[in-house]
């Protein structure tokens, strides 16, 4: 792939081109050299199984030695690591995992390699992994933005006292909610799944070829379909395009499981999702403290 300076292709046919590139363009500046994003976290999600057999052969001393190694490493947060949370995992595909975020990219890493390093490494198999960045989408609109919708799409009066409350309402709810899609603080709720996302990219479904417009006003009817959870459902959106295999991780905790399966249910039958989703492997957990994760795990 390389990166094109021209704007056109006079050999590409007119229905080949993007019909709408992203609103936020690369910043002519010259920007230090860094590991750190200059907005957002890096995020990271590791999932483990036990291998039994390499337990065994361990002696009791070293089994133990291993157990508070670990409860160690799990219970305790780097400078650099801001959010850190440790899950069981039911089923097959994984016995427990971590989730982390925060600036410092070597110290995230850092954890995953005193994992592996640890009296206990060679026996935790790694079966998954993600890696992402957050970030506040294109589609979020700004104060203007919204106006600006409510005005065109929704037909109110500018001047009416309701879209005056709604434009200051939005502004004021604005700031907050880009604080936690950027920084966002992992909530100390029971349950959570994660999954990776991408767009459809076929004849007829390609979702990089509909006009800017068309794909923000379906991302804004998806969100309409998300906020029935409020309060239910917390999510946290991570972009991965060029960084992983998939475009965006999705990361939704919970108060009761139950709401994981309305909320992706409900939200499957979006346009956004129904017609140009791809979604990989669901993966759900239930967060515990380390000291119990060894406990539940039988090590």
């Amino acid at each position: 792939m390389t990166l094109e300076t021209t704007a056109t292709n006079p050999s590409e046919p007119p229905e080949a081109k993007p019909a709408g590139r992203p609103a936020r363009r690369p910043s002519a500046d010259q920007v230090p050299a860094s590991l750190v994003p200059a907005s957002g976290w890096h995020f990271l999600h590791l999932f483990y199984t036990v291998d039994r057999d390499a337990l065994l052969d361990l002696e009791p001393e070293e089994l133990s030695e291993g157990r508070d190694a670990l409860v160690a490493i799990l219970g305790t947060k780097p400078e650099g690591v801001e959010q850190f949370q440790c899950f069981a995992v039911p089923g097959h595909k994984a016995d427990f995992g971590v989730m982390l975020a925060g600036p410092d990219l070597k110290a995230i890493h850092g954890v995953q390699n005193a994992i592996a390093a640890s009296t206990l490494g060679a026996a935790l198999t790694p079966s998954y992994s993600f890696y992402s960045i957050t970030e506040v989408s294109e589609y979020v609109p700004d104060a203007e933005q919204y106006a600006a919708i409510l005005r065109d799409r929704e037909k109110l009066d500018p001047e009416s006292s309701m879209f005056k409350a709604k434009v200051a309402s939005y502004a004021e709810r604005l700031g907050p909610m880009n604080q936690h899609r950027l920084y966002p603080e992992f909530p100390d709720w029971p349950c959570f799944c994660f999954y990776p996302m991408s767009k459809m990219r076929q004849a007829g479904q390609n979702w990089y070829l509909l006009p800017f417009a068309e794909r923000s006003e379906l991302m804004a009817q998806h969100g309409r379909s998300g906020m029935a959870y409020a309060g239910k459902v917390s999510q946290v959106i991570t972009a991965s395009t060029g960084l992983d295999d998939w475009e965006w991780g999705v990361t939704l905790w919970a108060r009761n499981p139950l709401f994981l399966k309305d909320i992706v249910y409900t939200m499957r039958f979006d346009e956004s999702s129904a017609k140009y989703a791809l979604f990989g492997d669901f993966y759900f957990g239930y967060i515990v403290p380390p000291a119990e994760l060894v406990e539940v795990l039988k090590i």
